[in-house]
């Protein structure tokens, strides 16, 4: 069993896509992160963390970590495999990790071992997959996308949306607010005036994934965040996606219930840990 880290993302894509998308729904996370590397690799401004651990050619498991954020696990074939990643990274300063519920757990278990650092998981999601929207009562407004006149708009509601995650607001919010634009991957359900917002990426031709869905407290409980995310998975099944993925948090009922009456189903558990030193 051995380690190998990459420094070309060309490179890793095409030793890791075929083992990716043979678990694609498990790994849909580390698919959209790079795809984003390879076509957008600007929107990360540290230097990613890229490793395999394979046996005889076979891939084990892959781990993938664009700084300042957690590492991201894939779905591995060997627990033993996690271990050595833990052990690759055991002088980084490792915020914490996430994946698959068991292999989030058992790498901050090997993290605590090694480090001496606490884990403590922060987070218990469920991954969703759709493959056709269902029928949601009609709500009056619109789905548009965001453009550069609503660049403070954009600032003011993702600092809003990461602090209800209890995520720390990142410092280059506004760097990703410009390139949510530059992308053109973010949109507004409009009913006169923006309500509800919601984000999303065609990972591959037939792939695609919401990636932020947010409502403004003000204009909750008015349907609105269930047309929007509606909406904008339709357009990626119009695009020719066949699958579209989501993560939501299994504390928060109302997002899962409107995915779930949109035609989103859930599949599998995602956990976030974070590392915390003793002192």
């Amino acid at each position: 069993m051995q380690l190998h880290k990459f420094d070309n993302i060309q490179e890793f894509w095409d030793c890791t896509q075929a083992y990716l998308l043979q678990h694609q729904v498990e790994n849909n996370v580390l698919l959209s992160i790079l795809h984003t590397l390879l076509h957008n690799p600007e929107y990360y401004l540290g230097k990613p963390y890229l490793a395999i651990v394979q046996t005889n050619g076979e891939i084990l498991a892959v781990a993938i970590r664009t700084p300042p954020r957690k590492l991201i696990l894939s779905k591995a074939q060997n627990i033993d495999a996690l271990r050595l990643i833990a052990q690759d990274l055991r002088q980084e300063k490792l915020p914490g990790s996430m994946g698959l519920a068991t292999e989030a757990e058992i790498f901050s278990q090997t993290w605590q071992t090694l480090t001496g650092q606490f884990y403590q998981r922060s987070m218990v999601m469920k991954i969703y997959q759709l493959t056709a929207v269902q029928r949601v009562s009609t709500i009056r407004g619109y789905l548009r996308l965001a453009t550069e006149s609503d660049r403070s708009l954009l600032i003011e509601w993702l600092s809003a949306f990461f602090s209800e995650i209890d995520e720390a607001v990142s410092e280059d919010i506004e760097h990703q607010v410009d390139n949510r634009l530059k992308q053109q991957n973010t949109y507004f359900w409009v009913d006169s005036t923006p309500v509800s917002i919601a984000s999303s990426k065609q990972v591959l031709p037939t792939i695609g994934r919401i990636n932020l869905a947010y409502t403004p407290p003000e204009y909750r409980r008015k349907g609105y965040a269930t047309a929007c995310v509606a909406a904008l998975s339709q357009k990626l099944l119009d695009q020719g996606c066949r699958h579209c993925f989501l993560i939501a948090d299994s504390a928060n009922p109302t997002a899962n219930h409107i995915y779930q009456a949109i035609g989103y189903r859930p599949l599998s558990d995602w956990h976030e840990y974070l590392f915390t030193s003793k002192e």
